[in-house]
């Protein structure tokens, strides 16, 4: 089992660290978030006083750890990275924080994730930069009170809406992340190939970035992908007609779709009539787990225009008959979710 101090980024892998900006301004997209954050910064670096603390929100891959770390190297301290879920026990979180220096950053991915009991300890740590913590059990239990020096506490969540109202009220800067434009994402992408030295032109890396859903993270894996293409049957070069063979070969198309939203669009219209259906039941029918099409499938179709959930279940939008080149019929439209007669 991992130890609540060890860094817990496993959805990114070493790549994905490599090419990690080190910077605000290196980091491309989130205008808003960004100038916010660093005005954050400026304002505490000038005080001489430590950062207030931060909860960016947002789907996985847009950059919520990325700016922790950023946050970290601006303000010249340590930083200490790990997980709700392995924070398991009082004992757990006051290792965690009793290794804190003043200022130092504590990043907690995930942390709508927390067990509630070991929220309510985070509380006065958080608002009076004590810990009271119990030793032993029974008659022999008895309150122990840690001092713990002024730190930032960063947490990271994709289920915003998971937190509980006291912990959020706590932070002093929430920030929620956007899906990115195919502009920033080019941008992007155009950087992360100057760092592992591939030859990509401005039409490729907009040709990738198109493709990657809005998320850098997907941005970077599709390159790595390019560009291995590129290795073998491009002589290394990536232009737009480079990333169309390989992403075409990964069954990606120019929409961003890959195998499996196909067929859930494909299921919803041919095997549903549009809908609507229930979860479980598209689950079936296109052979995937209810929670991969819910978490990571679904978002993006809605995201798009193809895709609605309703109290009734799923159906499927215009844009979805489109996507199939069929005509959408009489009452749907709308987007309505009445089954045919």
């Amino acid at each position: 089992m991992k130890k609540p101090f060890e860094d817990t980024e496993a959805p990114d892998t070493p790549f994905d660290v490599s090419l990690r900006p080190p910077a605000f301004s290196e980091f491309a997209g989130q205008d808003k978030v960004r100038e916010r954050l660093e005005l954050l910064v400026a304002a505490a670096r000038g005080r001489g006083d430590v950062l207030e603390h931060v909860l960016l929100s947002g789907p996985p891959g847009l950059g919520k750890t990325t700016l922790a770390y950023i946050i970290a190297q601006s303000m010249g301290v340590n930083i200490k990275s790990t997980s709700g879920p392995v924070i398991e026990k009082a004992g757990d979180l006051a290792g965690l924080l009793t290794t804190l220096e003043r200022g130092d950053l504590l990043f907690i991915d995930e942390i709508h994730r927390l067990q509630a009991t070991i929220e309510e300890y985070l509380y006065p740590a958080m608002e009076d930069y004590k810990l009271d913590i119990i030793i032993d059990q029974g008659p022999n239990a008895r309150s122990v009170r840690l001092n713990l020096p002024k730190f930032t506490l960063v947490g990271a969540t994709t289920r915003s809406g998971m937190i509980s109202a006291p912990l959020r009220s706590r932070f002093g800067m929430d920030c929620r992340l956007d899906y990115y434009s195919a502009e920033h994402l080019a941008d992007i992408v155009a950087r992360s190939g100057g760092l592992i030295d591939v030859e990509i032109d401005a039409g490729g890396a907009l040709e990738s970035a198109r493709r990657a859903r809005g998320t850098p993270r997907i941005a970077n894996t599709l390159l790595r992908w390019v560009r291995d293409f590129a290795q073998v049957r491009a002589d290394g070069r990536i232009n737009r007609e480079v990333a169309d063979a390989a992403l075409a070969m990964r069954d990606i198309d120019a929409d961003g779709f890959d195998e499996m939203d196909k067929r859930v669009i494909e299921a919803l219209i041919h095997k549903f009539a549009g809908g609507p259906v229930g979860l479980s039941s598209l689950s079936v029918a296109v052979g995937e787990e209810a929670g991969t099409l819910e978490e990571v499938h679904e978002p993006y179709l809605i995201m798009q225009g193809y895709l609605k959930r309703t109290p009734q279940g799923r159906v499927a939008m215009p844009k979805a008959y489109g996507k199939l080149g069929l005509k959408v019929p009489a009452g749907k439209g709308s987007g309505q979710t009445e089954l045919f007669d």
